[in-house]
């Protein structure tokens, strides 16, 4: 398990955060008996799908001090899996209430206040500027890119675990966006890749 974690984050792990994951997958499993965090047949191999998915985000960032935002945050999928293997800020953001009371609890079970935060509202309505940007499921690339590129500035990385369909997304998006932009070949699913983008800006109409 250490091996593996550490492999995916491409850095050392220690015994004490190994733990706190642990402690934050009983607490996923048993939230999961009451509302619809993640699905059940992904809770079988929940390290591989989820915390080792989640880990590998991390080298895309630019240093472990990096002031991080997890749009669409759900049950904390990348966002506490990166916090707790790195040392910058993170900021939550789900708009569904029960959702978000989830993080908060998990925040506080997992000692990472006030390092991280959470924010109860749409991603219009949050506000702030970030290093990294990362969100999972939540909207095609180009709509997120409409919907938050108020949190980001001219050296903010977007972090984006992507299905099959990333290019295709990226190629979408480019119509109304430019970037620079690179694909990385998810280690967890072969079927996967995320996508890394910097210097976004919306294109003027011509």
């Amino acid at each position: 398990m250490k091996a593996s974690l550490e492999a995916a984050a491409r850095r050392s792990v220690s015994r004490e955060t190994i733990e706190k994951i642990e402690r934050y997958v009983a607490f996923l499993t048993a939230e999961n008996q009451h509302q619809n965090l993640v699905s059940a047949a992904s809770m079988a191999n929940v390290w591989e799908r989820h915390i080792l998915d989640s880990a590998q985000l991390l080298s895309c960032a630019p240093n472990p001090h990096s002031s991080w935002v997890d749009i669409g945050s759900g049950a904390g999928l990348p966002g506490l899996i990166i916090a707790l293997l790195s040392d910058g800020t993170m900021t939550l953001v789900e708009p569904r209430r029960l959702r978000a009371e989830f993080l908060h609890r998990a925040v506080v079970d997992l000692s990472l206040a006030p390092r991280v935060t959470v924010v109860c509202a749409t991603i219009e309505k949050t506000s702030g500027m970030f290093e990294v940007i990362t969100a999972r499921a939540v909207a095609p690339l180009g709509k997120l890119l409409g919907l938050a590129h108020h949190l980001s500035h001219p050296g903010t990385i977007w972090v984006l675990p992507k299905g099959r369909n990333a290019k295709l997304e990226l190629a979408e998006a480019q119509r109304n966006w430019q970037c620079e932009a690179r694909t990385e070949q998810s280690r967890t699913d072969p079927d996967s890749a995320i996508l890394v983008l910097t210097n976004v800006k919306a294109k003027r109409p011509s």
